[in-house]
């Protein structure tokens, strides 16, 4: 058995630290309300006794404000899994339907990335596949920042759109699917075997979205794991090194959530959900036409303001999922 180095002591010591951290400021945040609390009831009590308007008004306004705090706090609570706090791997690809959902896609691909800025995460392209006429046919995106799995998660599952279709010169209604899998991004306490012999590693030519070379060398890099024929693959970087190392963290991720599924029983249903990409299977509706609304058929919220939904306004679709699975 292996000892253990001075570096995976490091490691560690600095897991524990950073845990321990987070709970300090979560207890800190804790008094802090309820120190917020206590006054607001010394001031109801006042205005109970005196009658004060202003001081009244006052309070009202206090109330609204540690009630969003409480709200805050709360879903803060809830990112306790496991990978909660980790970043997030995500794909978008369309459903059947060519253009129509290529173009579908490529509006998801905008939503989460205006989500993220609103987040300030970080975001990463790991690789895009442009549509053949317009949109994109799959993306994948690392997105960086504190929780952002345990934010992302919700999002997983078939999003369904209806619209008057801009491509179709009839002006007739149409339906569009795309998935959306979403994976946390595994740190190196998390271990996951993986022999090379398994892998099949192929470089390519990177290019950008419209098919615009990043540069002019086969820095990009797909790889294969033949037993489970799950494929990665990354052209983010100028470096064929780099890319191969990102595409690597992808696998390991990847390869965790399949044994994860194994390992719970769930993986034909897991799995179905993303291939299936179709009627019956979709976790939200996106109404365009003949009248405005977002609905998730998973927890019933709905908002008719489909406009501020794709420019990534998805904190509450996100906090009603979240609430929903500790009902």
């Amino acid at each position: 058995m292996a000892t253990p180095s001075f570096w995976d002591d490091q490691t560690e010591a600095q897991k524990v630290i950073g845990e321990t951290n987070a709970l300090k400021e979560m207890t800190q945040t804790y008094r802090k309300l309820e120190e917020e609390l206590e006054n607001l009831e010394i001031s109801f009590q006042l205005v109970e006794e005196e009658g004060d308007e202003e001081l009244a008004a006052e309070m009202e306004a206090q109330l609204k404000t540690l009630i969003k705090e409480v709200n805050a706090f709360e879903l803060q609570l809830l990112l306790s899994g496991p990978y909660d706090k980790n970043n997030a791997i995500l794909e978008i690809h369309p459903g059947a339907g060519g253009t129509e959902s290529q173009d579908w896609a490529s509006m998801l691909l905008r939503m989460y990335t205006r989500f993220a800025e609103s987040m300030n995460f970080q975001v990463d392209t790991l690789d895009y596949l442009p549509g053949d006429e317009a949109g994109v046919k799959s993306v994948v995106l690392q997105i960086s920042g504190p929780n952002a799995y345990g934010y992302l998660k919700a999002e997983k599952g078939v999003h369904r759109l209806v619209r008057i279709s801009p491509f179709d010169s009839s002006g007739r209604r149409h339906t569009s699917f795309a998935s959306c899998e979403v994976m946390p991004e595994l740190d190196d306490n998390v271990e996951v075997t993986i022999n090379s012999d398994d892998l099949r590693i192929d470089t390519f030519r990177s290019s950008g979205a419209g098919g615009q070379h990043v540069n002019t060398t086969d820095s990009a890099v797909r790889i294969t794991h033949l037993p489970t024929n799950t494929v990665v693959s990354c052209q983010s970087e100028r470096s064929q090194l780099k890319n191969r190392e990102k595409a690597m963290k992808a696998l390991r991720s990847k390869l965790h959530q399949l044994e994860l599924q194994k390992q719970q029983e769930e993986a034909d249903e897991i799995r179905g959900e993303q291939s299936d990409i179709g009627w019956g299977s979709q976790i939200r509706s996106y109404v365009f036409h003949p009248y405005n609304m977002v609905k998730d058929h998973r927890t019933n919220y709905e908002v008719g303001n489909t406009e501020a939904v794709m420019d990534g306004k998805l904190m509450p679709f996100i906090d009603a999922y979240l609430r929903k699975q500790i009902e």
